[in-house]
């Protein structure tokens, strides 16, 4: 692998015994982490423990299932409250369509039943060497945080970082012109 290219920063580095201190930045951003999990997260809890009650539920109706995905695009993505200001309405109904017809939902759902019960921490040694270039788009709806870049190269090998103006975890969808023209830009540097 020559190298990496991200758009969501999904992994906690090890921040254990040996490592270094939490900078200021990185402080902040585990509060608003934090408080992002304590009023926005619930999803993830019943994703995790209760996926295959969940996605019987959302199998059984298209308006349920409609409602729980495009909620995530709403919020998630850097729509201002405003979905249909943000994403194509028939990029948004393919996407459901796409759930409904193959009745993935619940295999969608199996990620955050691994990530809670089958992880394995990352201890001090686990860095990914490989040039990582990172195009950070947060402007999320509902708020999570940026992570600082001292905190993603606790992880990665960070050489290109490049905060976006605009988009948010559906970057590709939401700005795919930016998102071409980063990884272009960072791969031609390699």
């Amino acid at each position: 692998m020559i190298g990496l290219h991200l758009t969501n920063i999904d992994n906690a580095p090890y921040t254990g015994p040996g490592s270094r201190p939490l900078s200021e930045a990185e402080t902040a951003y585990l509060a608003q982490f934090q408080h992002w999990l304590d009023t926005d997260r619930g999803y993830g809890a019943i994703q995790s423990t209760r996926p295959q009650t969940l996605s019987y539920g959302l199998n059984d109706s298209p308006a349920g299932l409609a409602g729980w995905i495009l909620e995530k695009w709403r919020a998630w993505g850097d729509t201002g409250g405003d979905i249909e200001g943000s994403f194509d309405r028939d990029l948004l109904l393919t996407i459901v369509t796409i759930y409904w017809a193959t009745q993935t939902i619940g295999p969608s759902m199996r990620d955050y039943v691994d990530n809670r019960w089958f992880l394995e921490p990352l201890g001090p040694d686990d860095i990914v060497t490989v040039p990582t270039g990172i195009a950070l788009f947060a402007n999320q709806h509902v708020d999570d945080g940026s992570p600082p870049r001292e905190w993603v190269e606790r992880l990665y090998n960070v050489v290109r970082w490049t905060p976006m103006s605009t988009g948010g975890h559906f970057a590709a969808a939401e700005q795919p012109e930016l998102v071409a023209r980063d990884i272009a830009a960072f791969f031609a540097d390699l």
